[in-house]
């Protein structure tokens, strides 16, 4: 059994969308290592900083990433999915690559109460708030708009006939 510590960038950008790690971002890596029959069992977890862009607000910022993984390295390579043993040792890079990538976001949030953009002006709104859009009127149903006033103006033939028989 070996223990490994390791921190040492991707070499390529990883993920795509709105949260991404950049190729020259350090990725700390807390790696054991076993001896197993099959091969070589390779426990541990991956941590790692990538750049997101908040899918409510479009505010950039840094997202912590911490994965963790175990996976077989086998000697005979019985399946094509398979990680192999090469030379006596293992490639860990498509292995953490793969956890990273599972763990981003699809839509990452600067903060749990971000509210987002007002739709009128485009204005980041403060946490909490909800934007009140302005009640607009079709034009081709502003008619019926005066109609509807008149009729909860007036009172109706059968609230005054339920009145009166009371």
């Amino acid at each position: 059994m070996r223990e490994v510590i390791e921190t040492a960038p991707f070499g390529e950008k990883i993920g795509e969308g709105l949260a991404v790690v950049l190729p020259e971002q350090p990725v700390e890596l807390v790696l054991r290592l076993e001896s197993v029959h099959e091969g070589i069992l390779a426990t541990g977890t991956a941590g790692v900083t990538a750049l997101a862009t908040c899918a409510r607000c479009l505010t950039e910022f840094d997202l912590d990433i911490d994965v963790d993984f175990l996976e077989l390295f086998t000697y005979d390579g019985a399946s094509e999915s398979d990680y192999l043993v090469v030379d006596e040792t293992v490639d860990m890079h498509a292995v953490v690559r793969d956890a990273v990538v599972l763990a981003l976001p699809f839509q990452p949030v600067d903060r749990p109460d971000c509210s987002g953009l007002d739709p009128e002006t485009g204005e980041r709104l403060e946490p909490g708030t909800d934007p009140v859009p302005e009640e607009t009127i079709d034009p081709r149903w502003a008619a019926l708009q005066e109609f509807a006033q008149d009729v909860t103006d007036d009172p109706s033939e059968d609230d005054a006939q339920a009145s009166k028989k009371e």
